[in-house]
C-alpha cells in the first residue's frame, strides 16, 4: 500500500516545486542572477502546462467512459421488462397488504376471499377495516361463495356496522364459487392503474389455522400485467352467472 501511495504522487509537480524553491533561495542568497532564474521559470511553466494537458486528457477519457457506461445501462434498462407479478412471502404479507389497501382508491372488488380471516378482531382491524376507513375507496364489493353467507351475516356484518363508513360496503354477490382463486382488485393511486392481490386456496398458498384459511403466499399483480383483464372477466362472469341463476 505504501509503494502504491508513493507511485501515485505527482512527482513532476513535486520536482517543479522543489526546483522553484531552490531557485528562489539561491536568488535571495545572490548565488544566481535573473539570467539563470528565467530558464527555470520557463521550464516550470512548461512542466505545469504538460501536467495540465495530461490531466485534461485523463478527465476527457473518464467522461467518455462514464458516458459509454450510461448509454450501456440505458440500453439494458430499455430491454428489461418490469415483472408483471411479484410473489410475496409470509414475512412481508402484512406490510404488503397494508401498503396495497392504504393506496387503493375507487371501486374495489374482493373476490372469493375467506371471511374466516376477519373473524378475530385484530385481523379484521388490520386486513379489512383500513379499506373501509380509506377515504379514497368509494365502494367495496365482495363476491363470495354462498357457503359463507351465514358467517357474513353473523360475524362480518356486525363488525362492519361498527366502522365509520360502512355504507361503502355493498351487499355481497352470492355465487357458486370453487375454492380456487381469491383476489382483491382495485385502482392504485401510486401506479395510476389497476392492481390486484392474488391468492389460491389450499397448500402451499394458504394454511389452515384454528379452523380458518390464512394466506401464506400472495401474488401482487402489477398494473401492466396481462393477468388483470382475466381477473376482471372472472369477477364480471360471476355476476352474470349469479343473475342467470336468479
Amino acid at each position: 500500500m505504501k509503494v502504491k501511495k508513493i507511485l501515485s504522487l505527482e512527482w513532476d509537480a513535486i520536482a517543479g516545486i522543489v526546483a522553484a524553491v531552490a531557485a528562489i533561495v539561491l536568488h535571495l542568497l545572490h548565488v544566481v542572477d535573473e539570467t539563470v532564474i528565467l530558464p527555470i521559470v520557463l521550464a516550470l511553466m512548461a512542466l505545469l502546462f504538460i501536467n495540465f494537458m495530461r490531466h485534461t486528457r485523463s478527465n476527457e477519457l473518464t467522461a467518455e467512459q462514464v458516458d459509454h457506461t450510461a448509454h450501456a445501462v440505458s440500453r439494458i434498462q430499455n430491454h428489461l421488462k418490469p415483472p408483471e407479478v411479484i410473489l410475496v412471502g409470509p414475512r412481508h404479507l402484512r406490510s404488503s397488504n397494508e401498503h396495497f389497501i392504504r393506496h387503493m382508491n375507487g371501486d374495489t372488488i374482493w373476490f372469493n376471499v375467506c371471511l374466516s380471516m376477519y373473524k378475530p378482531q385484530p385481523l379484521f382491524d388490520v386486513l379489512l377495516r383500513p379499506a373501509v376507513d380509506n377515504p379514497l375507496v368509494t365502494s367495496i364489493q365482495f363476491i363470495l361463495d354462498e357457503s359463507q353467507k351465514e358467517l357474513w351475516q353473523q360475524v362480518i356484518q356486525p363488525k362492519l356496522a361498527a366502522c365509520g363508513d360502512s355504507t361503502k360496503v355493498r351487499e355481497p354477490r352470492w355465487c357458486n364459487l370453487s375454492k380456487t382463486v381469491s383476489f382483491i382488485l382495485a385502482d392504485n393511486q401510486l401506479s395510476g392503474g389497476s392492481e390486484a392481490l392474488l391468492s389460491f386456496w389450499g397448500e402451499p398458498f394458504m394454511a389452515q389455522t384454528t379452523g380458518r384459511d390464512v394466506p401464506r403466499f400472495i401474488f401482487h399483480v402489477q398494473r401492466h400485467s396481462e393477468l388483470l383483464p382475466h381477473l376482471m372477466e372472472l369477477a364480471h362472469g360471476c355476476k352474470r352467472v349469479h343473475q342467470a341463476q336468479g
